[in-house]
């Protein structure tokens, strides 16, 4: 009898053993929302192949955890959006989700993830309205607020003296951020201030008055298929060379393709570009083009990044079960990030540098951002100090 116990015994504690096991080793469940419809889908296709290449990177997990990625298209409708982010965080009570691009779609999304829960990363929009009062402890941006990358060309146009300003951006939330930052470090006069709707397609009107007010210098933030559209006008209209042009997701990866010589020459402003001299950029970029067959850009890297984010705070708190020690992993942002240096403010956006970049052709035809100079180091975002975070 007592031999036949102690036998159950040994086969009960390897079953114990085998179930914590498999339980062990279940799949991390992961949202990755993008807008994968419409003329912003090349945007979104950079942000879910981003991540998909570092979730491959890692043999499908991350921190040593098999995941199970559900790609959810947002169609850069906020109603849709909702709709299906709460039907997934509800049905399949996910660990993280990372995403969106827009910042109208994260506004819409952001209670329903963060009520059920989950960590909300995103690798791109980073609005002003989320950094302050409304921080959340987990809610983190592994890409800058949205101000910022705008400052850059703020502070570089009135570097160089520039006195009059005509400033356009889309009509959304991250528009009006975008013109702030600019303006923030601008301290001209400004010609005018447009808000374009996100559907916009002929910029003639704006041309002609770009052209007949003859400001110093454009500032236009205009993403996606926004963007293309309007340089290859600007280009039509005869007015490059004539009128010095700065912009932020205007002139990308994801719109260099389109765009090609129309843009050449032509200034952006990021924390990040294809050719960083940091070993982690060059294999980044290599098994990109290799499995993609385009050139990275910062959503691609930046959605990277909240991957390999992911994969150090999952390894550090030994899996995704435990939000608080998942929660202070994350903050600790010990992975390495393709950018270099990055850390967490306390509102969980980062502190960074920021780089004028400049279009250019590569030697292979193909078109990529590249560093012209440094604009700000380790800078923090305005909000952060609004945030009671600690």
């Amino acid at each position: 009898m007592t031999a036949f116990r102690f036998g159950l015994a040994l086969g009960c504690g390897a079953l114990a053993l085998s179930i914590a096991s498999a339980q062990a080793q279940e799949p991390i469940k992961i949202g990755v929302v993008s807008v994968l419809t419409g003329p912003a889908a090349s945007l979104g296709q950079q942000v879910r192949d981003g991540f998909q290449l570092a979730v491959d990177k890692n043999g499908g997990k991350l921190g040593g955890v098999p995941v199970k990625i559900t790609v959810i298209d947002d169609e850069l409708k906020p109603d849709v959006a909702v709709e299906r982010v709460r039907s997934f965080v509800e049905s399949e009570k996910p660990a993280f989700v990372v995403g969106p691009v827009f910042s109208n779609i994260l506004g819409a999304i952001a209670k329903p993830v963060l009520d059920s829960g989950a960590f909300l990363i995103s690798p791109n929009a980073g609005p002003s309205t989320m950094a302050g009062k409304a921080c959340n402890k987990n809610f983190f941006v592994t890409s800058y607020q949205n101000d910022q990358v705008h400052e850059v060309l703020g502070k570089y146009a009135q570097d160089q003296n520039y006195k009059r300003a005509y400033i356009i951006a889309p009509n959304y939330q991250a528009g009006k951020d975008s013109l702030a930052g600019f303006k923030r470090y601008f301290k001209g006069e400004i010609v005018d201030e447009v808000y374009a709707p996100l559907n916009a397609m002929d910029f003639s009107a704006d041309l002609a008055k770009i052209a007949s007010s003859k400001p110093d210098v454009v500032f236009a933030f205009l993403p996606g298929g926004l963007g293309v559209n309007f340089v290859k006008q600007w280009s039509q209209a005869g007015l490059q060379g004539k009128i010095p042009f700065l912009s932020a997701f205007t002139v990308d990866e994801s719109t260099l393709p389109a765009q090609q010589d129309a843009a050449v020459g032509l200034y952006g402003g990021m924390t990040w570009a294809p050719n960083m001299d940091n070993p982690q950029t060059k294999d980044f970029v290599k098994a990109y083009e290799a499995a993609y067959k385009i050139v990275p850009g910062s959503y691609a890297q930046q959605s990277y990044d909240a991957a390999m984010l992911i994969d150090s705070a999952v390894k550090a708190a030994g899996g995704a079960g435990n939000p608080d020690k998942l929660r202070e992993a994350i903050k600790k942002a010990d992975f390495t990030s393709l950018r270099g240096k990055f850390k967490f403010n306390t509102n969980g956006y980062p502190i960074q540098d920021f780089y004028l970049v400049k279009v250019a052709k590569r030697a292979d035809g193909k078109f990529q951002t590249e560093i012209a100079q440094k604009v700000f180091s380790d800078y923090a975002d305005p909000h952060a100090k609004d945030c009671a975070l600690k």
